[in-house]
């Protein structure tokens, strides 16, 4: 069910982020070996960067696991609650009466 407020209690799915990411840095170092062994630069300069976003990806990754359940609540935390908020009531503009 959507209550609106998703973006605000939204959680991420970090273990699959890391594993998605560790999928993606062998794929990288994969490729870039081959490349260079293969004498393809340009392709070897291009799975490096991959390699290198991949490589951040997972520190950033493993730096929010790190920081508890915060970011990554675990199976014994809850679900946050529906935020109570609710925008006020729209008002029409006040009209003018001109003589």
């Amino acid at each position: 069910m959507r209550t609106g407020s998703e973006p605000v209690t939204a959680r991420s799915a970090l273990r699959a982020r890391l594993w998605l990411s560790v999928w993606g840095l062998a794929w990288a170092v994969f490729g870039t070996v081959l490349f260079a062994l293969l004498g393809r630069p340009g392709w070897a300069a291009a799975c490096g960067v991959v390699w290198l976003v991949a490589t951040v990806d997972m520190v950033v990754i493993i730096r929010h696991i790190r920081q508890g359940p915060h970011f990554q609540p675990g199976r014994d935390v809850p679900p946050y609650r529906p935020a109570d908020i609710r925008p006020p009531p729209y008002r029409h503009p006040p009209r003018h009466r001109h003589s």
